[in-house]
Formats: C-alpha cells, sequence, structure tokens
C-alpha cells in the first residue's frame, strides 16, 4: 500500500524516534516493511525512514540501485533500531534531496565511512561498514529517526535562503509527484 509523505513541517520529521520491540505483536513489521518499499519506489526514492510515513519509529528502508552507481547495485536494506557507531574520513559534500521536502536539494557535508550495528528484517543483528554513497544514503535516513533534516545541516545563510520555500511546503503549498500529508497546527 502506497503511504503519503509527511511533508516539511510536520513535528514527527523533528523528534527523534522510539525503538521498536520486536516482542510487540500490535506492530506487523513485515507489512509496514512492504509499504514503506512500495511507497519509496512510488515516489521515485532511494531511501524512507519511519518518520516520513509519520511514525516515530526507529525504521528505515533503502534502496540505492536507482543511483546507479556501480558499487549500488543490490543495495537493498532493511534498518530496524540501528545505531551508527563510528563515523570517520574526510567530510565531503554531495547535493541531497529529501521526499519530505519537495523541489528543494543542496548540498550537504557527511564523513564518506560509518561502521552501524542494527538488526535485519527477520531480526537477525547485523553490524557493517559502508562507505561513499551507501554511507551516505544511510546517514541520510538516520538521520530521520534522530530527528534531523538534511537542511539542518545547512549554513545559517543557505537556511535563510529557503525560509520561504520551506514555508510553502509546510503550508501545503506545493506539488509533488506523489501523494504527501501535511501538517495543520491546531
Amino acid at each position: 500500500m502506497i503511504l503519503p509523505i509527511v511533508a516539511y513541517g510536520d513535528p514527527v520529521l523533528k523528534k527523534k524516534a522510539n525503538d521498536i520491540d520486536p516482542q510487540d505483536n500490535s506492530l506487523d513489521l513485515k507489512a509496514l516493511i512492504e509499504n514503506m518499499f512500495e511507497t519509496m519506489y512510488a515516489a521515485s526514492g532511494v531511501g524512507l525512514a519511519a518518520p516520513q510515513i509519520g511514525l516515530s519509529l526507529r525504521l528505515f528502508v533503502v534502496d540505492a540501485e536507482p543511483m546507479d552507481e556501480q558499487n549500488l547495485k543490490g543495495f537493498k536494506k532493511v534498518f530496524i533500531n540501528p545505531q551508527i557507531i563510528e563515523e570517520q574520513g574526510n567530510a565531503w559534500a554531495f547535493e541531497e534531496g529529501c521526499l519530505s521536502i519537495p523541489h528543494i536539494r543542496e548540498n550537504v557535508e557527511r564523513l564518506p565511512k560509518i561502521k552501524i550495528k542494527y538488526f535485519d528484517e527477520n531480526w537477525q543483528p547485523q553490524e557493517a561498514e559502508y562507505d561513499g554513497m551507501a554511507a551516505r544514503v544511510i546517514q541520510h535516513e538516520y538521520d530521520h529517526i534522530e530527528g534531523i533534516l538534511f537542511t539542518d545541516h545547512l549554513s545559517s545563510f543557505k537556511k535563510t535562503m529557503l525560509r520561504k520555500r520551506l514555508s510553502s511546503i509546510s503550508n501545503g503549498q506545493v506539488k509533488a509527484d506523489y501523494k504527501m500529508k501535511f501538517y495543520h497546527k491546531k
């Protein structure tokens, strides 16, 4: 099922997400993961975090193969309760975008190597190292479950330049090629 993607301005995007309890039977994790992949593909994304569909859970999915880089072929993964335990290298800038912030892309500096531990979709513990674009995609999605958006990494000047466009998104004045959900303050 394709779910609406939560737009910039919704408080769930700025909140540190909660761990998923493997004993929680109220959550159909398998269906949620399938829905997240389907939603991500429908929006032409390469990653999607649970807060982006309105759930404050430490879960994200990635499939970076569409980025068409050789080392990303078959890079499709599920990250449950992940923890980045190490980041290293010299920061490098690359233009990032976000499904929750349509039509805005900016250079973000990130470290090129990470070590992360997480559970896969079968609740098997994993620990892996990633570098380059794979590390960047993971860091971007990991930021989402920490309540951080790529725009938070920008300079004050850049944020000021984007203020009006971000306000338009949070007010629902944006067109995207996928379903979106806008936060309305009560």
